[in-house]
């Protein structure tokens, strides 16, 4: 699979070791981290919304309510830019200038259209909950045709996308090392917890195992 090829929009301009243009890095970060935030102007305004995204090959998806304006702004076809991160360490240095946190982020460029067709749409629904809960929809009553109808599914291809990844320690200057400050990385780490059941779940009903393979990321 080739690389995406950067442009003036999509090519990262600061600290460029720390770009990745292929597709397997850029389709990783989007699987891993499943959260994002998309950009758009509506009326000459810029917009940001968060979301959980999910791909499947080229194109990722978001979902939400029928009546926000962004979706329905986006029946048309409208440009959209896309960016997922993950705050993975702090990284402390000897100095400020050269702290630092240790990440991952993918950002993407491409045209938001909406999904059409009852079928389409609750196969994307179900794509959906199985990448964040493998195994949980075909435990679920079925989806009813008003449930389809109050939700909007959201597909983009992409066209241009670009990675940024910081790794390691920090970078001090030479003789900030011979300082005697602390310096190192605080991990962060997203984890599944125990789940909690419902406080009105029905007396006998049992917790289905494939809620204990979990995984973030």
């Amino acid at each position: 699979m080739t690389d995406f090829t950067p442009t003036e929009r999509s090519r990262v301009k600061r600290l460029h070791k720390r770009a990745h243009y292929d597709h397997d890095t850029v389709h990783r970060l989007i699987d891993e981290i499943g959260t994002g935030s998309v950009g758009y102007v509506i009326d000459g305004h810029p917009h940001v919304t968060p979301t959980l995204v999910w791909r499947e090959g080229d194109k990722v998806y978001w979902h939400g309510s029928s009546a926000s304006r962004m979706l329905r702004q986006v029946k048309t076809g409208i440009p959209v830019s896309l960016n997922v991160f993950h705050l993975d360490g702090l990284v402390l240095a000897r100095s400020g200038f050269h702290s630092s946190v240790n990440y991952r982020s993918a950002t993407l460029f491409g045209t938001a259209e909406v999904v059409e067709g009852s079928d389409e749409q609750e196969a994307s629904l179900k794509a959906f909950l199985e990448r964040f809960v493998p195994g949980h929809w075909d435990t679920l009553r079925p989806v009813n045709s008003q449930e389809i109808k109050a939700t909007t599914i959201v597909a983009m291809t992409i066209e241009e996308a670009s990675a940024k990844i910081r790794t390691g320690h920090c970078e001090d200057d030479e003789e900030d090392y011979e300082l005697d400050i602390w310096a190192g990385i605080i991990p962060v780490h997203t984890v599944i917890g125990e789940p909690e059941d419902d406080p009105r779940l029905k007396a006998g009903v049992a917790r289905p195992d494939h809620l204990k393979t979990i995984k973030f990321g």
